[in-house]
């Protein structure tokens, strides 16, 4: 007689397959597509606050060379605004077009408004400046570039915009 130690199935027992059903799998797949789907929501806003986060930085580079500009030229330099067509006009004289699907506003001087959708910031020999506040917006996101009237300078501040 030989005894098998329970290796071998007995006579009429059937055999269990293990594995994974159709309903487990499906189960996974809906979760994977939910995580995938959470992540690129995320990455998505996370490439948008970096794209106004950078055009902000560049607008107010674009400002500071400007106030530089006046300075070492000892005259008056305009650093204009469109908020029609969402440019500014750099030191160079080239207009700067923003990043689709961003809002821009200024608010400065009422005598530094050529016409209803360009506005002016003037920067003098001494530094200072009329000063203005230009407003980037994205969604709930604000990027606010403040230009003092006093020293000129120029400082950006990053903000969510209550709703």
């Amino acid at each position: 007689m030989l005894i098998c130690g329970g290796l071998s199935p007995r006579v009429g027992e059937a055999r269990r397959v293990r594995g994974f059903t159709l309903l487990e799998m499906l189960a996974v797949i809906l979760l994977i597509g939910i995580a995938a789907a959470a992540v690129s929501i995320s990455v998505t806003q996370g490439l948008a606050s970096a794209r106004i986060n950078a055009a902000s930085s560049e607008l107010a580079a674009a400002l500071r060379a400007t106030r530089a500009q006046a300075i070492v030229r000892g005259q008056d330099q305009n650093f204009d605004v469109d908020i029609r067509a969402n440019t500014y006009r750099d030191v160079r004289q080239h207009d700067v077009r923003l990043p689709k699907g961003l809002r821009l506003s200024i608010t400065s001087a009422k005598e530094d408004q050529p016409n209803d959708h360009t506005a002016r910031i003037r920067f003098f020999p001494d530094g200072s400046s009329t000063g203005g506040r230009i407003t980037l917006q994205s969604g709930r996101r604000e990027w606010h570039v403040n230009v003092s009237w006093l020293t000129g300078e120029v400082a950006v501040v990053g903000t969510v915009a209550a709703r």
